[in-house]
């Protein structure tokens, strides 16, 4: 769950709210690139996630990752939204690909 001034965000079922880390300024041989250029992130901070979701068998299948964890997601995955003017990708727990360490 995340609290913002007026609102607050669990996730339902398997979904992962994530705070994208920011996209790389420059490239490797110092060339800074304008916001266009830039490639979307696909690595960020887990802040909720929900409880799950339940399989055919009725049974619940736990969530892998946890708050607080780097993880690495599909480029094209998730659903982006803005809270309160901060940029957030809501992800289904399918669409990570990694826990970084």
């Amino acid at each position: 769950m995340v609290k913002s001034n007026k609102q607050k965000i669990t996730p339902l079922f398997d979904n992962v709210l994530v705070k994208p880390l920011a996209a790389e300024a420059k490239t490797e041989s110092g060339i800074i690139l304008p916001d266009t250029a830039r490639e979307k992130p696909q690595m960020g901070i887990v802040m909720a996630i929900g409880k799950g979701v339940i399989n055919e068998a009725g049974k619940l299948v736990p969530m892998v990752v946890e708050v607080g964890q780097k993880i690495m997601y599909k480029k094209w995955g998730g659903n982006e939204i803005k809270i309160e003017g901060e940029e957030w990708t809501l992800v289904e727990q399918k669409d990570i690909l990694a826990i970084v360490s």
